[in-house]
C-alpha cells in the first residue's frame, strides 16, 4: 500500500513540469495517462479478483510489485508518449486494482472482530506513501541534476528492493491455511474448538450469491460515487487554490496537509467501524465528503486552504478503510476477492469520470464553483444507496419436518 504510490497522481505531478520541458509533450497529454489507466482498471479488476480467489494474495501482490517496479523503472528509456502511456498506465492500473483489492482482502481474512482497526493500518501506510513519494521523486531528480528519467528508474528499483521481498516471502493466504484462526483466537488442541471466535459467526457468500443481492450493487454504485468525489477534488484541488490567488507553494503544501488528514481519518474511521454498524459509518463517510466539498467554496486564503484540505483528507481516509470492511462484513471472507473484483470497476469508473467532469465544468464556465455542489449531490445519492443497502440475509428454507427450518 505504501509503494503503490510510486504510480500515484501526486507522484506524477512532480514530473509534469520537467517532462513537458524536456520532451515538448503538453501537460494535459502527460497526466492523461492516469485517466486512461483508470478506464482500463475497470476491466482489470475482475481479473485481479479471480487471480486472488484462485491463486491467493502472494501471487497477486508479489506479481503486482514485480510488474510495478519494472514498469516504473522502464520509463527511463521511453522515447515517445505512447510508450509512456503504456508503462505508467501499467503502474497506475496496479495502483488502482490488484493492490487495492489484494491488500484489503488479506487483512479481512486475518481480522474479523478488529477488522476496522486492522484495515486502518493500510490507510495510514497509503497516506504515508502519498506524502513520501512526491518528495522522494524530487530528491532523486535533484541528486541526478534534474534528470527525471533516473528518478523514475530509482523509484522502480525501490519497489523491487523494499516491497517485493515481503510480498513474495511472507504473505499467507489466510490464518486457516496455517492452522490458525482470525484475530489470533486460540484453539483448544484437545477439542479443536476456538472460543470467542467472531469468524465462526460470519455468513459466507459465493460470488454468484452476492451478485443476486441488491445490496452488492447498491454498495458498488455508492463506491463509484464517493470515489468520483475523491478523484475530482484531488486532481483539481491545486489548480482551484491557485485560481483563488493562493501561491503554488501553499497549494502544494495543502496537498501534504490533506495526506496527513487522510492518515488521521484512516485511524478514526477504523476505530468507528469496530464500534458502530458499518453501514452507519459508510453513510457518515459519504456525507462527510459531500459536506466538506462545499467548504472549498469558502476558501480565500492559506489558512482556510489548510483547514479544508485537512478536513477533506479525513474523509478520504474513510474511503481507504470503510468500503472494503463493509463488503467483508456483508458477504464474509470466503469469496471476498472475487466479489471485490466485480465491484471495484465501479470505483475505477468513478475515479476516471470525476476528474474529467470537474475539468469540463471548468472549461465551460471558467470556474470550479459548479463542481463542488455536483460532488455534494453525488455524496447525497451515495448516502441514500448506502442506507438502502441493508445487510443481506439468506432466506430460510422450510424442511420436510413440519415446524422445522434450516438456514441455506
Amino acid at each position: 500500500m505504501f509503494f503503490r504510490n510510486s504510480a500515484a497522481t501526486l507522484t506524477i505531478a512532480v514530473f509534469v513540469f520537467p517532462m513537458a520541458e524536456d520532451t515538448g509533450w503538453t501537460r494535459t497529454a502527460i497526466v492523461g495517462a492516469a485517466s486512461v489507466a483508470g478506464i482500463v482498471s475497470m476491466f482489470v479488476s475482475p481479473f485481479a479478483g479471480w487471480v486472488l480467489q484462485r491463486f491467493g494474495p502472494r501471487v497477486l501482490l508479489a506479481g503486482s510489485m514485480l510488474v510495478l517496479g519494472g514498469a516504473i523503472m522502464s520509463i527511463r528509456w521511453i522515447d515517445n508518449i505512447a510508450l509512456f502511456y503504456v508503462l505508467f498506465g501499467i503502474g497506475r492500473v496496479i495502483f488502482s486494482s490488484p493492490v487495492q483489492i489484494g491488500a484489503a482482502t488479506v487483512v479481512a481474512q486475518w481480522f474479523v472482530s478488529r477488522r476496522g482497526r486492522a484495515t486502518s493500518a493500510l490507510g495510514v501506510m497509503h497516506s504515508l506513501g502519498m506524502g513520501f513519494f512526491p518528495l522522494f521523486a524530487q530528491v532523486l531528480m535533484n541528486a541526478s541534476d534534474g534528470d527525471w528519467r533516473m528518478a523514475w528508474f530509482w523509484i522502480g528499483i525501490s519497489v523491487w528492493a523494499v516491497a517485493l521481498p515481503p510480498t513474495l516471502i511472507a504473505l499467507i493466504r489466510s490464518p486457516e491455511s496455517v492452522g490458525l484462526r482470525p484475530d489470533g483466537v486460540a484453539v483448544d488442541l484437545q477439542t479443536e474448538q476456538a472460543h470467542g471466535d467472531a469468524a465462526a459467526t460470519e455468513t459466507q457468500w459465493t460470488l454468484h450469491e452476492a451478485m443476486r443481492t441488491p445490496a452488492m450493487w447498491m454498495l458498488a454504485m455508492a463506491g463509484g460515487l464517493v470515489f468520483f468525489i475523491h478523484t475530482g477534488v484531488n486532481i483539481h484541488q491545486a489548480a482551484f487554490l491557485r485560481d483563488q490567488g493562493i501561491s503554488a507553494s501553499v497549494a502544494a503544501s495543502a496537498l501534504t496537509v490533506m495526506a496527513a488528514g487522510t492518515a488521521l481519518g484512516s485511524i478514526m474511521w477504523g476505530w468507528l467501524l469496530d464500534r458502530i454498524p458499518v453501514r452507519t459509518v459508510y453513510a457518515l463517510t459519504a456525507g462527510w465528503l459531500g459536506g466538506v466539498a462545499l467548504l472549498f467554496l469558502l476558501v480565500d486564503g492559506a489558512a482556510l486552504a489548510f483547514v479544508v484540505a485537512a478536513v477533506f483528507g479525513i474523509g478520504l481516509g474513510g474511503l481507504l478503510v470503510v468500503p472494503p470492511v463493509v463488503m467483508a462484513e456483508y458477504f464474509g471472507r470466503s469469496s471476498l476477492g472475487a466479489i471485490r473484483g466485480v465491484t471495484e470497476p465501479f470505483v475505477s469508473g468513478g475515479q476516471a469520470v470525476g476528474g474529467i467532469a470537474a475539468g469540463l465544468i471548468f472549461d465551460l464556465s471558467d470556474s470550479y464553483n459548479g463542481t463542488f455542489p455536483m460532488f455534494t449531490v453525488a455524496a447525497l445519492i451515495g448516502v441514500v444507496l448506502i442506507v438502502l443497502a441493508r445487510r443481506p440475509v439468506r432466506a430460510a428454507v422450510v424442511s420436510g419436518i413440519a415446524g422445522q427450518t434450516d438456514t441455506t
